[in-house]
């Protein structure tokens, strides 16, 4: 891995079932199990999922117009599947986005299909990864022994 490709977060126990994700740039989001107003992981796969295509959706059609309004829905089931095991299927992300009449708003409008496109087969790292399927190694470190 180089140094453009890298990515990471380093997550933090606060209490238990309570954690921040920080990352390189100093932001944080709180992490949790759904019992408080913290995002679970899984909400956090799915906003990840929205905010890659929204990212990419947005940098394509503000070049043609500033968007009136802009949402994105994303939604999924979790199951357990036939193994025994935990996961998300029925993935879906719903953008809504509207453009201000005119010229520039209906270039905008008429680049929106193509932007959707794009991101879905080729611009969106998070979803491309979902849809792939990458391995996930899972690893213990050796922490430090208090004395």
């Amino acid at each position: 891995m180089t140094e453009d490709t890298f990515r990471s977060v380093a997550i933090e126990r606060t209490s238990l079932g309570s954690y921040v994700v920080r990352n390189v740039r100093g932001g944080s989001v709180s992490l949790g199990t759904g019992k408080d107003g913290s995002f679970t992981p899984v909400e956090l796969l799915l906003a990840a999922i929205g905010g890659c295509t929204a990212v990419d959706v947005d940098h394509i059609t503000s070049r043609r117009a500033e968007p009136t309004g802009f949402t994105v829905a994303v939604t999924g089931d979790k199951i357990r599947d036939e193994a025994g095991g935990n996961r998300m299927q029925n993935l879906r992300v719903e953008l809504t986005v509207t453009f201000p009449e005119g010229a520039d708003g209906d270039q905008a409008r008429a680049a929106l299909p193509r932007s959707l496109q794009q991101s879905h087969d080729r611009l969106c790292t998070v979803s491309r990864t979902v849809e792939l399927g990458t391995a996930v190694s899972i690893v213990e470190s050796s922490a430090p022994t208090a004395e």
